[in-house]
């Protein structure tokens, strides 16, 4: 593994979750981390919590951000480079999803709201994280972003998450593309069934793609954390492009 002395780290949608717990495991890690959110309740706790696991305070910031708002994320980035004058990992954390119908009863509304997270949001984060990374000294940085197995191999009833997410795959490697010449290495994580309060449903029963409902395996989010963490840590001349970490028995592989 290799980091500067007082790397910095940012992950958005850190407030619950993928977020927290890996905010929690780069903090632990080492980095200095900024949490984003849009509750600022919600960072809180997840500070209160790291410092219940040894966690010193001043590792962790908490910086309330719509990520879907322009101004919003371009503050967020300009405290960044005041406060810590660098970042070296961004984890492009945050989404959402949209109410389970069918697609002639989803509201554009609804659309619309889940393009401005997982992908405007996205967008936006990256882009000022890329220019951060190409001006500060030394140079370059990683960004890791949340893209999900959905993007190949949907769920029923899931379009606007599953596009953006498709989007989220070309994204990054256009980043990685466009980052060689800069030092800025860029890869996705893909996870299925993260035990988290998002898949709690998992357990007494989801829709599949046979129209039949049935509960599906879980793994630790620790686990998706520890993948985040050593993604994160890989030297810049090395990256992960793109990493499947799954419940190993859920339905997903072959024909379930």
């Amino acid at each position: 593994m290799s980091k500067l002395a007082s790397s910095v780290a940012l992950v958005t949608g850190a407030g619950s979750g993928i977020g927290e717990a890996s905010s929690i495991a780069l903090a632990k890690a080492g980095y200095e981390v900024y949490l984003v959110g849009r509750r600022n309740a919600a960072l809180d706790a997840v500070v209160a919590n790291a410092a219940e696991q040894g966690v010193p305070a001043d590792h962790m910031h908490v910086v309330p951000t719509d990520v879907s708002d322009e101004a919003s994320v371009a503050a967020l980035f300009d405290l960044i480079e005041a406060r810590s004058g660098r970042l070296d990992v961004l984890f492009n954390n945050a989404g959402t999803g949209a109410p389970p119908v069918p697609i002639d009863e989803l509201s554009v509304a609804d659309w619309r709201r889940v393009v401005d997270v997982n992908l405007t949001g996205l967008f936006l984060c990256a882009r000022s994280a890329f220019a951060l990374m190409k001006r500060q000294q030394p140079g370059g940085g990683r960004i890791i972003n949340n893209g999900s197995i959905s993007a190949t191999t949907p769920r029923p009833l899931s379009a606007p998450y599953t596009a953006t997410k498709h989007a989220v795959t070309g994204l990054t490697k256009c980043l990685a593309l466009d980052g060689r010449e800069h030092r800025i290495a860029c890869g996705q994580i893909d996870i299925g069934n993260a035990a988290t309060a998002m898949t709690d449903a998992m357990t007494e029963g989801v829709l599949q793609a046979d129209g039949r409902k049935a509960a599906e395996p879980r793994m630790d989010v620790e686990h998706v954390a520890d993948a985040v963490v050593q993604m994160a840590s890989l030297p810049l001349e090395s990256n992960v492009l793109q990493m499947t970490i799954m419940a190993t028995n859920m339905p997903f592989v072959g024909r379930g």
